[in-house]
Order: structure tokens, then sequence, then C-alpha cells
């Protein structure tokens, strides 16, 4: 019997082992070491030509002309992988959230390095190296999957999976932690990956202000979130183009939120873009999805929506996480720079009344984004937005600010570890300004239609 158990235990061990990436101890622990050099003790070896799939469990992703250099010396920090370009390294994981630990620079050399995540999610800004120096940085990254317990899946649109192939067609929901590297000359030596089980995580709900917009100039708040944190938080960032608070829950987003979030972790609402939609399509959706008729998910400001959004905040209270009622940014007008006169109509007092209601935090940001847009001015202010609605890289940068910010005055106990170079923000007087924005643009990613798209009545 005991034989049998030990032959038995000998091929779990052995399955473990065989699952994982070869040299490394655990599947949700990884070290890399970038580049054609010596190989650090207990690290996987990554070259210029080793190409991400599912059967090596990871890799560089196919598109980028991908350049090692070894300068000798010290085996983990003397060579390194970098290029001309936008490039991007995944592994495949389960879903959860795990810490990053990247190690950049070239010693014979400066080097220059942006680290974003998944889809668009800003890690770290412009790291700097001197020659002869690297620099080692950590961040937290949260990945998922649609699934939902007992075997079902919350309902993702075309910008998120593809119905012919049945598969992900964005990094949000695929089966891999995906990082991307850019800036005027990124340089990787190492990358060390671990399970954060105890992180605090941040979730994100609302609409396409607040969502992993896909390709820039679009670029929101949510994405520029995790920039100004360090671990232990992390930015889960469930937000989607279209939604509305109802649909929100009709979608069984709201499912997934609930089934993963944990005492302590943060729930922050932002919606309103789209409840006061009386008619029209979610874009997001075919035609013939009548689910996706904004009718069927208005919510008018003083009661629905109002009685809606402080429910939600009620049950996040209820199930030990603390929720955040976050007021729609403004909208602007194109044409002249300034605040657009139809606004957001009563959603933002809304808001502030619903916070009131459940008796929870409360940030802002439509307050704070009138006064952006007027701090920067008409001449400026387009910067900011793409079409007037929507905001551009830059502006998401600014919004973010302004979330910090409300974080800071609503004496969140999060704020604790805001990083050190977030300086306190004046929407009136904005910093950065547009020429000293310097985070480089990614390359457009292009989308399929769903199945008899048609375009959004005006």
């Amino acid at each position: 019997m005991r034989k049998s158990i030990l032959f038995l235990g000998v091929i779990f061990l052995s399955l473990i082992s065989f699952s994982t990436v070869k040299g490394q101890a655990s599947p949700k622990s990884f070290k890399f070491d970038f580049g054609n050099g010596a190989v650090a003790p207990g690290y996987t070896q990554v070259r210029a030509t080793t190409v991400y799939s599912k059967e090596l469990g990871y890799g560089f992703e196919k598109g980028a002309k991908i350049k090692e250099f070894d300068r000798g010396g010290d085996a983990l920090n003397g060579d390194f992988v970098t290029c001309d370009s936008l490039f991007k390294f995944s592994v495949g994981l389960p879903e959860g959230n795990y810490k990053v630990t990247v190690t950049l620079g070239d010693v014979s050399g400066e080097s220059m390095t942006t680290v974003k995540s998944e889809t668009g999610r800003l890690m770290l800004e412009r790291v700097a190296t001197a020659k002869g120096k690297t620099e080692t940085r950590t961040f937290l990254v949260n990945i998922r999957t649609p699934k939902l317990s007992p075997g079902n899946q919350i309902k993702l649109d075309v910008r998120e999976w593809d119905p012919k192939t049945n598969q992900p067609v964005s990094a949000t929901w695929d089966d891999k932690l995906t990082l991307q590297f850019s800036d005027a000359h990124p340089c990787v030596c190492a990358i060390e990956i671990t399970s954060a089980d105890d992180a605090i995580t941040l979730f994100l709900l609302g609409d396409s202000t607040v969502t992993d917009q896909a390709s820039e100039p679009y670029g929101t708040w949510g994405q520029e979130l995790g920039r100004w944190f360090v671990p232990p938080v992390v930015i889960a960032n469930h937000a989607e183009s279209g939604l509305t608070l109802k649909a929100f829950r009709f979608e069984r987003r709201w499912d997934k939120v609930m089934e993963t979030m944990k005492a302590g972790d943060y729930v922050f609402m932002q919606f309103g873009h789209n409840d006061l939609n009386k008619r029209g399509h979610d874009a997001m959706w075919a035609v013939e999805d009548k689910a996706a008729d904004w009718a069927n998910t208005y919510s008018e400001a003083n009661t629905e929506y109002k009685w809606l959004l402080a429910s939600m905040a009620t049950e996040v209270r209820n199930r030990g996480g603390i929720p955040v009622i976050v007021s729609p940014m403004t909208k602007m007008d194109k044409k002249t720079g300034l605040i657009n006169p139809t606004g957001m109509g009563d959603y933002p007092k809304a808001a502030k009344e619903a916070a009131l209601l459940a008796g929870c935090a409360f940030i802002d940001l439509n307050a704070m984004s009138i006064e952006l847009v007027n701090g920067l001015g008409a001449k400026l202010s387009p910067a900011a937005y793409v079409e007037g609605l929507h905001s551009t890289t830059y502006g998401g940068y600014l919004f973010s600010k302004c979330i910090v910010e409300g974080i800071r005055k609503a004496n969140l106990d999060i704020a604790k570890y805001i990083v050190s170079d977030a300086s306190t923000f004046d929407p009136l007087n904005p910093k950065p300004l547009p020429d000293e924005f310097k985070i480089p643009l990614d390359p457009k990613v292009s989308v399929p239609a769903p199945p008899g798209y048609a375009p959004r009545p005006k």
C-alpha cells in the first residue's frame, strides 16, 4: 500500500515538473535571463529568437525585430535584448495577480524604457539608466479569463472576443501575462515573475472612458492608474466600451468582480456616459443583438442610476470590499476646446448622491476634469481628447493623476501605496503640458467588426 502511494506521488511530482518551464520550481514562479551571454544560476535563458508558443509557455510575440547583446561581466546584467520598436514578451499563466520584477539597462550605454502590460496598461514610465548602470523595478499585474464558476463565463463583445475563431482578440482575456517594452532605447536584462496572492486589488468598473483601450491615440485613466502605485496594489480594469450599469450586470461582468474580490480590495465605479442614452445601439455588439440596445439599459440619473450605483456599492461593502464611486469625466467641445455645454446632465450629481446613500468614498472626477479642461485652455485642451468624449493617452494620464489626488483627498488607506514621485496635482495648473509628455505611442491595433455590425446612428 505504501509503495503504491509512493509511486503515485512520484508520478504526480513528475507531472508538475513536466508542466513548468524547464529549470523552474513552480508554474507560478519564473526567472528569465535575456540575451546571448552567460546564464545566471537558476534562470532560464531567453534569446532574441525565442518566440512564444503554448508548448514552450513563454517567449516574444511575433512582429518585432529583436536584437541581443552581450557586454560580458555579470551573467544577469551583462547581456540584454532590445528593439528599435515596441516589443512584447509573454508567459502562459493562470488568472491571478503577479509580481513582476524587471532589470533594465545597458552596462555599455544609456537606456530608456517604458513598460506596459496586457492591453496598454502603463507600469513604468521612461526608466532611464546611465552608462554602466542597470535598474531593477517591481510592479504588480492582474490577468484574467472570462470563466466563471461553475462552468459559466461572462459575455464578451467583439472588441474582446472573435466569435468566428472563439478566441480572444485582446490580451485582457487571454491565458498569458504580456509585457511590452518601448521608448528611445529599451533594454531588458532579466524578468522575474511570482504569484502575488496577497495583493490589494483595485477593481475598475466603467465604460470606454475607463477601459483598456486597444489602440492609441485612445487612452484612459484606467490604463494609466497602475503607474502611480507600488506593491501590494494591483489594478484590475474590468471596464468595457459601451457599458451601462445594467449592461455590466447583464453581461455577468459584475459576477466576475464579485467572484474574485476578497476582503480589503477596492472597487472603483465610474458610469454615466452610456446610462444616459435612451436610444441607439452599443457598437461593440452586432445589430441583431437586441440586448445591446441602450433603450433596454437606460437609467434615469436621479432614480435608477443613483439607486443602482448605491446598491452596488453596498454589495461591495457587504462582501468585505471598499467601494468608491467616481463621477463621470466631463465632455469637451472639440471645435472650441471648451466644456461641452450639454455635459453629463444630472449624472455627476447623482453619482455623488449615490455615494452619500451608500455611505462610501466619492471622487469627483467630473469637477476635476472640468477644471483640467479650463486649466489647459482652449488651445491645449484638445490634446487631452480624441473627439470630445474619449481621452487620448495624454488625457488619460492627466485624469489618472486626478484620481490619485481624489484618493488622497478621500483619505483612503490605499493612498500610502502611491509612488513617491506622484506629486500633488492641481487640475487648474496641469503638468505635464502636451509638449512635455514623452511616453511613446503604441501602434494601432485592428479589431474585427461584429457580425452584422452597422455604424451607430447619429
